[in-house]
Order: structure tokens, then C-alpha cells, then sequence
């Protein structure tokens, strides 16, 4: 009987060390190529801008996008940490932060082949999974729906990751589909082109389906369902709003609902979105009309430092960041995330070293980074500042250690909770006025009663109770 235990426990283990698997997922490398520690403090990178770089070091500075010696460590340091992923997200916006006169579309083909070409020397047998970003382009935030040089240019360099079918809509719209590599069941990846929905691009105004790409994904989302595939959605814009600037969404509003719609639809063989663009590390969640969570969202960190210059944004830089997944292959449920960082002003002090920032299930005593776990961890930062402090210095990869104030909470609050356009304006109504009455602020926000009590704030503000 014992024998029989042990083999049986073995075979247990062994059914769960099979359904156990990592991947990493990288995003916004934005190489700068003319990065150089030069004397003349205007000469340093022509993504500062006319920004001043005082003291520019080896591997870069926060107000420079990243020189090549810094991402060629990322990536290599990614190869020492996890040598054997089972795929890479690589979610997009690979050239810098510079005028559409200084680059072009050559400049732009040129990086793009540079940095797939490190990643796919390094990561040789590894399955990659590329997004275009709004910079990955020329001119940039202007991604056509149809098919141009860029596109079948990029497809051909990233043909060894993507298959026939891919690369033809690739082609036409920057978007493919693609079964992840698994022992089990069907399992897919859903890479979209979100910088059509950008609200800086101005080839999709007016478009209600810029490229037929909703339609697609809706296709594709019901086949899944009928066909009991777990599907894993990523890109590089997300949806909903940046938790560093109050009010700045990056979808066209039409666009929002219409994503927000399709993911409420489909919730439930969606396993988790992964996306790019803040260069932050946070998460958003969904709800269904009935206010339960039903997706979540995972933003990843830059790789580049550059701070950014988008007006109203206070100490927007970041240190350099890249982040593993830990996921069920079977069911496509994210096990934890661990962040690993580079500290840029350690670094050129003389000690650069990749090294661990956090895990999701360890600083937040959270089971995993599922749903309902996502929504408790939610659910935290908004009682106890203790997390939420800790939730805000992650947000900058360690950059910027300063104390977020009530306004400050509102926004990262209000962006996680609500990625719907009307929810969002409510939710910072709601909490502001709570910060100046804090009766309110109790009933606002006790976890139990706070779609109670949201409602209930909206009937004060039609009655004048303000």
C-alpha cells in the first residue's frame, strides 16, 4: 500500500511539474542609437530632447531612452535568469522618443531588425510573440489598416516566429493568431494591433472597425469557446486610462466601449491580457454589468528609462524592468509574476545588476495572479496604504519612492478599477468628493457595499448633496 502511495504521489507531482510552465514578457526597448556619454550635456541623446543630460553614465540616463548596452544586458540577462522559456511576449515600441524628422522609415526597419535580431541570437529555440507599438512605425502613431512596407518588411523579419496564416494578416493589419506551443489542451495567442485604436492616429478616424480587426477577434473568440481553447490576449496600447495622468485615456472613446464590450462577451476563454505602452507596471481589471470581475489586464514595465514628457505627469521615468510569468499551460491561469529590475543609478556607479524586485504572490500574499486574486490585491490598495505605497514604488520599478497623496491614489485607483470611459469619471467624482468628506469616504469604499454605496453617491449628486 505504501509503494502504491509513493507512486501515485509521484505521478501527482509529475502531472503538476508538466502543467507548470514560465514565459517572459518585455516591452517598450525604445533603443536610441546615438546615446553617448558625451561632455556636451545637449549632445548625450537625441530623446532627451533639448533637456539638458548633466551626468550621463554608461548605461543611460532617465531622461534618455535606452543606449544599446542596456538592452543588449536586458536581454541577456533574461537568458541567465530563465534560460529556457517556453515563449516571449515582446509587446512593442522598439525606436526612440525623437521628432518623425529625425527618424524614417528605413531608421525604423533598421532597429527593429537589430533587436529582433538580439533577441532571436539569444533566445535561438525559443517561441517569440512580437506586437508592433505606435513608434514602431514612420510616421509614428500612423499604423494604416492596409497593407504597406513596413508591414511585409516586419513580417518577413519575424517570420521564423509566426506561421503562414500569420504572416498574411500580419500584412494586412499588424494583427495574428497563433496556437501556443502545449502538450494539452489547444491553447492560443491573440497578438492585436491596438495603435489602430490609439486616439493619436489619425488614419482610423472616423473607421468603426479600423482594419476589421474586432471583427476578427470576435471570430476567433467565439470559435475558441465552441472549440474549448483558453486564450491569452496581448498588444502594445492598452485600453482605459494612465494612472499617472487623471483623464488621459489612449483608446478613442468608440474604440474603448467596443473593446471593453467584446472582453465582457468573451470573458470567460479569456485567461489574461498582457500589454505594453505606460512603461509602468500595473494591472486593470474588467467587470460584467453586475460589478463581479471577470478579466485582468497585466501591464508590463519598460525596458528604457526615458522619462516621459507628457504634460501634468510628475516624476514619470522608470528603472529598467522585464518580468516572467509563472502559468498553468493547461488552463493558461497565471500562477505569479516576478519582476526583475535594474537599478540605472547603481549601475553607473560601477554595479550594474539584473536582480529580483518582487513576485506578485509574495509582496502582496495574494494566491495567484487570477481574477478574483487580481480583484482582492484591488480590493487592498484601497484600504491599506501599506500595500498601496508598496504598489507604488513597483509602478516606477523603484524610481520614484515619494509618498502618492490622496489625488495620486485616485488616479491609480480609478484606472485599475474602471477602464470603461463613464465608469472612470465616476469612480474620480466619487473619491474625490470622499477625500473631502470622510464620511463618505467609508461608504465609498468599504469592499463589501462599494457598488451599493457608488450608486447611492450618484443619487446625492442628483439631490445637490455635493
Amino acid at each position: 500500500m505504501d509503494f502504491c502511495r509513493i507512486i501515485l504521489l509521484l505521478m501527482h507531482c509529475r502531472n503538476v511539474i508538466a502543467a507548470s510552465g514560465s514565459f517572459w514578457h518585455i516591452s517598450d526597448l525604445h533603443l536610441d542609437p546615438q546615446y553617448q556619454k558625451s561632455s556636451d550635456p545637449l549632445k548625450v541623446c537625441p530623446s532627451a530632447g533639448t533637456q539638458p543630460v548633466i551626468s550621463a553614465g554608461t548605461w543611460g540616463d532617465y531622461l534618455c531612452d535606452a543606449p544599446w548596452i542596456l538592452i543588449n544586458s536586458s536581454v541577456y540577462a533574461m537568458k541567465k535568469i530563465l534560460p529556457d522559456p517556453d515563449f516571449i511576449l515582446w509587446t512593442g515600441d522598439d525606436t526612440p522618443h525623437v521628432p518623425d524628422e529625425k527618424l524614417g522609415d528605413e531608421t525604423v526597419l533598421e532597429i527593429i531588425e537589430k533587436l529582433t535580431n538580439l533577441i532571436r541570437d539569444v533566445f535561438p529555440d525559443t517561441q517569440v510573440y512580437p506586437a508592433m507599438g505606435n513608434h514602431d512605425f514612420h510616421p509614428k502613431n500612423q499604423l494604416p489598416t492596409e497593407e504597406n512596407r513596413i508591414y511585409n518588411v516586419t513580417a518577413e523579419l519575424w517570420r521564423p516566429w509566426l506561421g503562414e496564416p500569420s504572416i498574411q494578416t500580419f500584412r494586412t493589419g499588424a494583427f495574428y493568431s497563433q496556437l501556443l506551443p502545449s502538450p494539452g489542451p489547444a491553447r492560443r495567442i491573440i497578438v492585436l494591433n491596438t495603435n489602430l485604436y490609439y486616439e493619436n492616429n489619425n488614419r482610423s478616424i472616423g473607421l468603426e472597425d479600423p482594419g476589421g480587426q474586432f471583427q476578427w477577434l470576435q471570430t476567433l473568440l467565439t470559435k475558441a469557446s465552441e472549440t474549448g481553447e483558453k486564450v491569452y490576449i496581448t498588444g502594445h496600447v492598452p485600453p482605459g486610462f494612465f494612472e499617472k495622468k487623471r483623464g488621459k485615456p489612449w483608446f478613442r472613446k468608440p474604440f474603448n466601449q467596443k473593446y471593453t464590450e467584446i472582453i465582457q462577451k468573451h470573458h470567460a476563454v479569456i485567461a489574461a491580457q498582457f500589454f505594453g505602452h505606460h512603461h509602468t507596471d500595473s494591472f486593470r481589471m474588467f467587470y460584467d454589468n453586475a460589478g463581479s470581475p471577470i478579466s485582468v489586464m497585466f501591464l508590463a514595465p519598460a525596458v528604457t528609462p526615458w522619462k516621459t514628457t507628457l504634460p501634468g505627469v510628475h516624476n514619470g521615468a522608470n528603472n529598467p524592468g522585464v518580468r516572467v510569468f509563472k502559468y498553468d499551460r493547461d488552463t493558461l491561469l497565471v500562477k505569479d509574476i516576478v519582476t526583475y529590475y535594474l537599478n540605472l543609478t547603481h549601475a553607473n556607479m560601477g554595479a550594474p545588476e539584473w536582480k529580483k524586485e518582487y513576485s506578485l504572490t509574495e509582496a502582496y500574499q495574494i494566491s495567484d495572479g487570477s481574477v478574483r486574486s487580481m480583484h482582492l490585491l484591488l480590493e487592498k490598495l484601497m484600504k491599506d496604504q501599506g500595500h498601496f505605497q508598496k504598489y507604488y514604488q513597483y509602478n516606477s520599478v523603484q524610481y520614484d519612492r515619494s509618498f502618492c497623496d490622496d489625488n495620486c491614489q485616485t488616479d491609480h485607483i480609478c484606472a485599475i478599477r474602471e477602464v470603461d470611459f463613464a465608469g472612470y469619471s465616476q469612480c474620480v467624482r466619487a473619491r474625490s468628493a470622499a477625500v473631502a468628506t470622510p464620511v463618505l469616504d467609508i461608504l465609498l469604499f468599504c469592499p463589501t457595499m462599494g457598488l451599493i454605496t457608488l450608486g447611492l453617491w450618484g443619487t446625492l449628486s442628483k439631490l445637490g448633496h455635493k
